[in-house]
């Protein structure tokens, strides 16, 4: 009896501890399964939740968005296309040395200088043209398509390309003319219907603290628009490298690279400014802008749609413009006036008699008050007609008599709109005829046929390819040689001639060549392709 107890204690215990770690694991296992359901039920949603809805839209209308909506059809956005001639702004080092070092001409080591392998291996490759691409904005002044835009925005542009807001077409721009003093340009697009021009404003009542709306294509981006405010008036002395015709209207609206040339409106959607340049340590907006004020870009606009570019008058002086000038007129008892610099001696005001050093204080007989207001009032001054200064010389005052003349006869003639460059004579050959598609062209030598394989007399050779022409935006070289257009063969430079002349604006060409692969030299075999576009609507 007592060996079966002691036989049945082991398996008792062993009983009694497999039934508590089962109750152990049923409690587990359904706190597991409770939680598990909870997280469950927190994804099935949240019936006493109210859902969402979207009310009806309802424009919230201001006197921002009313201005806007007006003022950005008339917005362009402008891109300008340069071509950089070899040699002229590009530098291509020898090796990966800093600029102010010199390779040593003596050293073999090819591999210290790596391109100087691989020139031995290739051969020299001189520099090609390459192409680069500016952006800016501007705005319609006249339904007509006359633009106005910053000069920095197109200068040197070889094509100007201009889109209208809603308008998918690229419309070309020819500049009318521009003012270097004021950095201004007058465009000009032909488009099959009238434009939408801006509406101008009166800048001379700008107060500062007024509100102010920008809008452009900063980095690209068309039709943005900044708000801000007018956060001073700023003249030319203010700002270093400004012009003496560069007063401008400060704003803390938003302007940033792309708006250059666009408008600054007032709260009425009047232009009172363009917007003109940034200061910045970034390269980017810090809430300082400038625009130059409407009734300057009124004047210069006038001017060029009148002659082609500003005039202004001028009597041949330069004036003394430092930060202790007022300190120095006080100690020659004056409180205002306008210290000669340096006088032309063939220029108005030395014929007059008037020197270096004098004071002048009185412009027929109205107080000067300093340099910008002299230049500003005898820049408007008509061109021949003549003006009395009052000048203050070793305290004795005297009046002279000083005739007004053109300021481009003093300063030299940068006003004056850019001409396109005469077709690139060629020395040698047949005489090359001027194309309407932008290219120069002159028939083939014998030679030249022969080593192309043409054989049938046809096919004329591209001299000259003029940067942004039709025939540069297909991809037509120097040296090509035309076999036809629209499948009509041409067999000399008149039957080029005859076959563009049937051409209508905006119609497809499909220029049929043959060029060598190589243009350092006749390597290979000759390949023929075709080029085709669309010609430009103007």
């Amino acid at each position: 009896m007592r060996f079966a107890l002691k036989l049945s204690r082991p398996k008792i215990y062993s009983f009694v501890l497999l039934f508590f770690t089962l109750i152990i694991g049923i409690v587990i296992g359904t706190v597991i399964n409770t939680g598990v359901k909870a997280d469950h039920q927190s994804y099935a949603g949240a019936p006493d939740a109210s859902p969402l809805s979207i009310p009806q839209a309802v424009p919230i209308a201001n006197e921002f968005t009313k201005l806007t909506k007006r003022v950005e059809p008339s917005v362009v956005y402008i891109e300008s296309d340069y071509l950089h001639k070899p040699g002229k702004h590009l530098k291509i080092p020898d090796s990966d040395q800093d600029d102010d070092s010199q390779p040593d001409p003596t050293s073999g080591d090819s591999e210290r200088n790596p391109s100087e392998m691989f020139r031995k291996f290739f051969g020299r490759q001189e520099p090609k043209s390459f192409r680069s691409e500016g952006s800016g904005t501007g705005f319609v002044v006249d339904k007509n398509g006359y633009i106005l835009t910053n000069q920095h925005v197109v200068e040197n542009a070889d094509r100007i390309k201009v889109k209208l807001a809603g308008d998918d077409v690229e419309y070309r721009g020819r500049v009318v003319g521009f003012d270097s003093e004021t950095d201004l340009a007058v465009l000009k697009v032909d488009t099959p219907h009238p434009l939408s021009p801006v509406q101008i404003g009166n800048s001379d009542s700008v107060q500062v603290g007024d509100w102010v709306i920008a809008i452009g294509s900063p980095f690209g981006l068309q039709a943005t628009v900044t708000a801000g405010i007018v956060s001073a008036q700023r003249t030319s002395r203010d700002l270093p490298g400004a012009n003496s015709f560069q007063n401008f209207l400060q704003t803390d609206a938003a302007i940033n690279p792309g708006n250059s040339g666009g408008p600054l409106l007032n709260i009425r959607g009047e232009v009172i400014g363009v917007n003109t340049m940034i200061a910045t340590r970034s390269g980017s907006y810090e809430g300082i802008g400038f625009a130059l004020p409407s009734n300057t870009a009124v004047k210069v606009y006038n001017d060029i749609i009148r002659s082609g570019r500003v005039v202004r008058g001028a009597i041949g002086i330069s004036w003394r413009n430092s930060s202790n000038q007022a300190d120095t007129l006080l100690a020659f008892g004056l409180d205002h006036g306008v210290m000669v610099g340096s006088v032309v001696p063939s220029g108005p005001a030395g014929k007059a008699g008037i020197k270096a050093d004098d004071v002048i204080i009185a412009m027929n007989d109205k107080p000067v008050k300093d340099g910008d207001d002299l230049v500003t009032r005898v820049a408007d001054l008509p061109i021949g007609s003549a003006v009395k200064l009052t000048v203050d010389r070793d305290g004795k005052k005297s009046d002279y008599k000083v005739d007004i003349i053109d300021r481009s006869a003093v300063h030299g003639d940068q006003q004056a709109a850019p001409t396109a460059a005469p077709p690139t004579p060629v020395s040698q050959g047949p005489v090359a005829k001027p194309s309407k598609f932008g290219i120069t062209i002159q028939r083939l030598t014998e030679k030249e046929r022969g080593d192309l394989a043409i054989g049938d007399k046809s096919g004329v050779k591209v001299v000259t390819v003029d940067p942004g022409s039709f025939a540069d935006d297909i991809g037509m070289r120097e040296g090509d040689t035309i076999l036809s257009i629209n499948r009509i063969p041409v067999l000399s430079p008149d039957d080029v001639m005859k076959v563009q002349g049937a051409f209508k604006p905006g119609q497809p060409v499909a220029v049929h060549i043959v060029r060598w692969p190589s243009i350092s030299g006749h390597h290979g075999q000759p390949e023929r392709s075709y080029l085709a576009g669309r010609l430009p609507p103007d």
